[in-house]
């Protein structure tokens, strides 16, 4: 495959948790010259590569910002996949928050018992990636943030610097002073805004977004896992909106 010389985002999936919208759940592809990665992957992550088009044998790592099932459940169907359908050859990257290494195995078994020991043709190399260590991978360096929003292990917001660009994304966190020095200067933020301007505990408005990254510098921000409260009011917004499908070059 041939990849972009500009860096590439794609909203594979744009919506919450609970299916607002009619939106997928989070998944984001980011194509740059060196490959190809995604950031979440949601439990409808094969219907969104299937819908859009995307061969997932182009994936070289997969960085997951939490383990909840909506930013993670979908990895045991996408190594299955993987294993049996697109029938994989390459490693696979898969970095996340301590707990990864239990968890996942964890999920593959409940969803398909005894899945998680089956021999591959491909090699997985699992990483729990640490708070506000650089993780090098490839051209990719990752850089992960604690959030506040409790998913049994911690949650992230990551930095990633790729191809001369930075691109934050905030995961599902409140506004935190963590996320503020990852979003500090990129060049993207992609940010949760469950709610217009409510305010419940573990989760980002976009009221408090707009008012707390004022004079962060940022380029451009992109709001994503959204109710049905905020896409109401999308219209009404001074950044842009995710939508499942939508290509942003950064």
């Amino acid at each position: 495959m041939t990849y972009p010389q500009a860096i590439q985002v794609r909203f594979l999936g744009s919506g919450d948790a609970f299916g607002s919208g009619g939106r997928l759940q989070s998944c984001i592809l980011v194509s740059h010259p060196g490959g190809r990665f995604l950031v979440d992957c949601g439990a409808t992550a094969m219907v969104s590569l299937r819908r859009f088009g995307v061969d997932p044998n182009t994936i070289d790592s997969i960085f997951l910002t939490h383990l909840h099932g909506d930013h993670f459940g979908g990895l045991p169907f996408f190594i299955l996949d993987a294993q049996l359908v697109s029938r994989r050859t390459a490693p696979l990257l898969v970095a996340g928050p301590s707990g990864l290494a239990k968890r996942l195995p964890a999920a593959m078994d409940a969803y398909f018992p005894g899945s998680s020991g089956v021999k591959r043709k491909f090699d997985i190399d699992l990483r729990e990636i640490e708070p506000r260590v650089p993780f090098p991978s490839g051209s990719v360096r990752v850089t992960p943030f604690i959030g506040l929003h409790p998913s049994g292990d911690n949650a992230y917001s990551l930095r990633f610097e790729v191809g001369g660009k930075v691109i934050a994304c905030s995961g599902d966190t409140e506004w935190t002073e963590a996320l503020a020095e990852a979003a500090r200067g990129a060049d993207l933020l992609i940010a949760e805004a469950y709610y217009y301007e409510k305010k419940v505990p573990f989760h980002l408005d976009y009221r408090t977004l707009m008012e707390k990254s004022a004079g962060l510098n940022i380029g451009r921000i992109v709001i994503t896992h959204m109710s049905e409260d905020m896409l109401a009011k999308a219209g009404h917004v001074a950044c842009d909106v995710a939508d499942d499908g939508k290509i942003i070059v950064v």
